[in-house]
C-alpha cells in the first residue's frame, strides 16, 4: 500500500513538473518568469548523463589514446578554468562599473535638482529608475525568458543532475549582464550576486560546447568536452568564479560551490576551482586599480563589494553573547518567514498573474519601480535632520551637494545637518551597508529611522523576489540583517554603557544571521563575510549566529534555494533521504512497472514504435547465453538508438549478432556523433524519417551499449539507492533479482596500484582475487560462469 502510494505521489509530480522550451528553437510557448515552459507540449526537464557509457566505440578511443593526450586533455580543463575565471570577472567588472555610473548620474542630478524643486527630482529619479527597470524586464520578457531570478536553483539543479533547458545558452547569458545592470541600477530591492553565480555558470558551459551555434560564435578547437560530466566540471567552476567576483571572496566562491549547489566532489576538481577563483580575484582587483585613476566615471570605493570593518570592535565581552545569540534567532525566524512569503506570492504569480503574457509582467515590474521610487524618495521626507558629529574630524558631514555617500543632507534646512533615513534610502545598496557597518559612527541612526526601514524594505524585497527580472538576494538579505543587527547594536550600547560596543559589529552579525535564516548556508557564508569585511577577529561571533539562524528556520521551513527550485519544479534529491525509504527496498519503489527493454539485435521498426509509445530515456538490453538463461548485457540512452536511427550507418538486413570478440569490427561513429547539445532538446523521434525498407532491416545493439550499469539486487533498501543516486551523480539503475552465486570479491587492497616501469604497466598489490597461502594450504578461488537474471525493475 505504501508503494502504491509513494508510486502514485512519483507519478504526479512527473505531470507537474515546470516545463521549459528550447529558446533555440524560437518556440512559440510561453515562458514565466522563471523562464519556465507553459505550453501544451510538455516537454518535461531531463536528468543528466553524468556516468560514463563505456561501450564499444568509448573503448576504441580510449585505446587509442596514449599519454600525450591525456596530458593534453588535462591542460585544456586547466585552461578553461583560466578563460572561466578571466570573462566572469570580466562581467562582474562590466555589471559593477554599468550600476555604478547609472546610479552615480541617477542621485548626482536628483541631487542637483533637489536644491531647486524636490518635486522636479522626484520625477528625474523616479523616470531614470523606471526606464532602467524598464529595459531589464522588457530584455527577460522579450529576448531571455531564462535568465529571470537568480538562477542559483536552476544551477544548483542542473549540478545535481537536472537538465533545465534554456538556462545554459548564449542568449541566457546576454540577458543576465544586462538585465542585472537594469534592474540593479533600477534600485530595485535586490541584488547582483545571484545573476552573477548564473552569469558565471552560462560562460563556462558555453566554453564547454565551443560556444554558441545559433548566433555563429563557435570554435571547433573549443570543443573538446563532449560528455555531460566534462560539462558539470566547467559549471562547478563557473559557479565558484561568480560567488568570487561578486564578493571578491575567492575562497567563499570555492566553499560556495562545494557546499551549497553541488551534490558531487572530487580533489581534481577543488583545485580547478580554487584556480579559477583565484583568476577571478587577480581580474577584479586589477580592474578596481585601473577604475581608481578615474577612468571608469562614478565607479569607487561603493563598486565591488568589501566593507572593510578591520578598525570596528576590538573584542567582546561575555556579557554580549546574549544579545548575539538573540540576533541569530530574530534572522532564522525573520529568514523562514521571507522563505515563506515569497514562496506563497510567487506560486501566486506563476499560476495567476503571469499566465497573462509578457504585458503584464512588464506592467508589474514598472509598478513595483514606481512604488519602490515613492517609497525611497518619500519617507525621507517625513524625518527630522540631525546635527552632524562633531567629534570625528575625520567624517564628513555632510555631504556636498551632488554626492551621495555617508551622512546626506535631504530636506535638510540647516548645512551641518544630515537626514538619517536618507543615508539609508538615497545611496547603492553597497553605499548603504557601508554606512550601516561602520564604525565610529554610534548614535548616527535613530531607531525610528532603522526600524522603518527595515519594515518598508522587507516588504519590498518579499514583492519584488519573483518578477521577471535578474534577481539575486544576497545582499537584499545583508540590508535587511544589518538593519535589525544595528537596533540590537543600539539596545546593547545603552544597556552595557562601560564596554567599548560597536554598531556596526552588530549589523555585520545581523546580516549573517538573515542570510543564515533565509539560504542555511553555513561554512561558505561564514568565510564570505570574513573575506567581504577583513575582520577574522568576528569568526566565533559570525559561526554563533549562522548555527543559531540556521537551527530556528530549519525548524519552519527549507532553504530559500530548496524551496524555490520545488516551486520550479526542479526535483532535486536532496543531501538526506527521507525516512520513508529506510523501510522501502528497490522493488518495492519500481512497483508492478512493466521494464520495456530490447533484444541484443532488434528490428528497425520494433525501436521506432518502442520510441514512439514511450518517453523512457534508458533501456536494458538482453541476450540469450549458451544455456538458453536470458541475461543482461547492458544499457542503452534513448539519444544513441536516435543518432543510429538516423544515420542508418549500422542496419544490416540478417538479424544475426556481431562477433564483438573480432578486432575488425567496423567503426562508423565516434563519441561525439552522440553528443546532445547543451540545453537544448536534441534529436526527436518525430524529427528521423524511415521508409518501408528501413523499418525491415535489423541493428545489433551490442557496440553501442553500457556494458556496465549499476545494477542493485532488488532487496537493497531505497536508502541506499538514494544515496548511490546522489553521490553518483547517475541517472539510470537496474534492479534485479538477488544473485546466487559470487565469481569474486574486490577489497580496497584490490584496488591500490604501482607503476613498475615507464611503459605503463601495473601490478596488482593484492593477489587475493588469484588465490594465497594460509598455514601452507593453496586457497583458490571460484570463478564459474554467471548467467544474468531478467530484471524487475529500472530506476529511472
Amino acid at each position: 500500500m505504501l508503494a502504491n502510494h509513494l508510486q502514485n505521489g512519483v507519478e504526479t509530480a512527473k505531470l507537474i513538473w515546470s516545463r521549459l522550451p528550447n529558446a533555440e528553437d524560437g518556440s512559440d510557448a510561453e515562458l514565466d518568469e522563471d523562464g519556465v515552459l507553459r505550453n501544451d507540449g510538455f516537454d518535461g526537464v531531463e536528468s543528466l548523463d553524468y556516468e560514463v557509457i563505456e561501450n564499444y566505440a568509448y573503448r576504441q578511443e580510449q585505446a587509442r589514446r596514449g599519454k600525450l593526450y591525456v596530458w593534453y586533455y588535462v591542460g585544456v580543463k586547466w585552461f578553461f578554468a583560466l578563460l572561466i575565471g578571466i570573462g566572469t570577472g570580466f562581467a562582474a567588472v562590466l555589471i559593477n562599473i554599468s550600476v555604478e555610473n547609472f546610479a552615480g548620474w541617477k542621485y548626482s542630478w536628483t541631487f542637483t535638482i533637489i536644491q531647486r524643486s524636490y518635486v522636479a527630482g522626484f520625477i528625474v529619479y523616479t523616470s531614470i529608475n523606471l526606464a532602467l527597470v524598464f529595459s531589464s524586464v522588457y530584455i527577460i520578457t522579450q529576448f531571455a525568458p531564462a535568465a529571470a531570478g537568480s538562477g542559483i536553483p536552476e544551477i544548483k539543479g542542473y549540478l545535481n543532475g537536472i537538465d533545465t533547458r534554456g538556462i545554459l545558452l548564449f542568449r541566457t547569458l546576454i540577458g543576465k549582464i544586462f538585465g542585472s545592470i537594469g534592474s540593479v541600477g533600477g534600485g530595485l530591492a535586490l541584488g547582483k550576486e545571484g545573476p552573477l553565480v548564473h552569469t558565471g555558470a552560462c560562460i563556462a558551459s558555453l566554453l564547454g560546447q565551443g560556444g554558441s551555434t545559433k548566433y555563429h560564435l563557435s570554435t571547433r578547437w573549443l570543443q573538446v568536452f563532449k560528455s555531460d560530466r566534462d560539462r558539470r566540471d566547467l559549471v562547478t567552476c563557473g559557479c565558484a568564479a561568480g560567488v568570487a567576483a561578486a564578493f571578491r571572496a575567492p575562497v567563499g566562491g570555492v566553499l560556495f560551490a562545494l557546499e551549497e549547489v553541488t551534490s558531487w566532489w572530487r580533489s581534481q576538481l577543488m583545485w580547478r576551482v580554487f584556480f579559477t577563483s583565484a583568476v577571478v580575484a587577480v581580474v577584479v582587483r586589477t580592474a578596481m586599480g585601473w577604475c581608481k585613476t578615474g577612468n571608469c566615471g562614478h565607479f569607487g570605493s561603493g563598486g565591488f563589494i568589501i566593507w572593510d570593518l578591520s578598525d570596528g570592535q576590538e573584542d567582546y565581552s561575555f556579557a554580549e553573547l546574549l544579545p548575539m545569540a538573540i540576533i541569530g534567532v530574530i534572522g532564522g525566524l525573520l529568514g523562514a518567514l521571507f522563505n515563506q512569503l515569497t514562496l506563497y506570492i510567487t506560486h501566486w504569480r506563476r499560476n495567476y498573474l503571469h499566465k497573462k503574457g509578457n504585458r503584464v509582467k512588464i506592467i508589474e515590474a514598472c509598478l513595483i519601480s514606481v512604488i519602490t521610487s515613492v517609497i525611497s524618495f518619500g519617507l525621507p521626507l517625513f524625518r527630522k535632520c540631525s546635527a552632524c558629529p562633531d567629534s570625528d574630524a575625520s567624517i564628513e558631514c555632510p555631504r556636498a551637494p551632488g554626492m551621495y555617500g555617508n551622512y546626506v543632507n535631504f530636506f535638510c534646512t540647516k548645512e551641518n545637518e544630515y537626514n538619517d533615513l536618507a543615508t539609508i534610502f538615497f545611496n547603492t545598496q553597497d553605499d548603504a551597508i557601508r554606512n550601516l557597518f561602520s564604525a565610529k559612527t554610534i548614535h548616527e541612526y535613530s531607531a525610528q529611522s532603522l526600524l522603518t526601514f527595515l519594515v518598508m524594505f522587507y516588504g519590498l524585497a518579499v514583492v519584488t523576489f519573483g518578477t521577471a527580472v535578474p534577481a539575486g538576494q544576497f545582499v537584499p538579505g545583508i540590508m535587511i540583517g544589518s538593519t535589525y543587527g544595528r537596533l540590537v547594536g543600539m539596545f546593547v550600547v545603552r544597556l552595557y554603557e562601560k564596554l567599548n560596543i560597536e554598531e556596526g559589529t552588530y549589523a555585520l552579525l545581523g546580516a549573517a544571521s538573515f542570510l543564515g535564516g533565509s539560504m542555511r548556508m553555513t561554512v561558505s557564508l561564514c568565510v564570505i563575510m570574513v573575506e567581504i569585511t577583513n575582520n577574522l577577529k568576528l569568526l566565533p561571533l559570525i559561526m554563533l549566529v549562522l548555527l543559531i539562524s540556521k537551527a530556528v528556520g530549519d525548524a519552519f521551513n527549507e532553504g530559500l534555494y530548496e524551496e524555490q527550485a520545488r516551486l520550479r519544479g526542479i526535483p532535486l534529491l536532496e543531501s538526506r533521504p527521507k525516512n520513508l525509504m529506510r523501510k522501502m527496498t528497490a522493488k518495492e519503489a519500481c512497483g508492478n512497472q512493466k521494464v520495456c527493454y530490447f533484444t541484443r539485435v532488434v528490428k528497425v521498426a520494433d525501436v521506432a514504435a518502442i520510441l514512439r509509445t514511450n518517453s523512457h530515456n534508458g533501456f536494458p538490453v538482453v541476450d540469450q547465453s549458451r544455456s538458453g538463461e536470458t541475461m543482461v548485457i547492458g544499457l542503452i540512452l534513448r539519444s544513441h538508438l536516435l543518432v543510429l536511427l538516423q544515420s542508418k550507418a549500422d542496419f544490416q538486413h540478417s538479424p544475426l549478432a556481431v562477433d564483438m570478440r573480432s578486432q575488425s569490427i567496423p567503426i562508423r561513429h565516434s563519441l561525439s556523433d552522440f553528443v546532445k547539445p547543451v540545453s537544448s532538446k536534441g534529436l526527436s523521434i518525430s524529427d528521423i524519417h524511415l521508409s518501408p525498407d528501413d523499418l525491415e532491416m535489423y541493428i545489433d545493439l551490442a557496440p553501442f551499449v553500457n556494458p556496465s550499469p549499476y545494477v542493485v539486487p532488488e532487496d537493497m533498501s531505497l536508502t541506499k539507492v538514494y544515496n548511490l543516486f546522489r553521490q553518483l551523480g547517475l541517472r539510470h539503475i537496474f534492479v534485479v533479482p538477488r544473485a546466487s552465486r559470487v565469481i569474486g570479491m574486490i577489497t580496497r587492497k584490490d584496488l591500490i596500484f604501482e607503476d613498475n616501469d615507464d611503459s605503463g604497466s601495473v601490478e596488482l598489490q593484492s593477489t587475493s582475487v588469484r588465490g594465497r597461502q594460509r598455514g601452507g594450504n593453496r586457497v583458490r578461488t571460484r570463478n564459474p560462469d554467471v548467467g544474468h537474471p531478467l530484471l524487475n525493475g529500472l530506476l529511472e
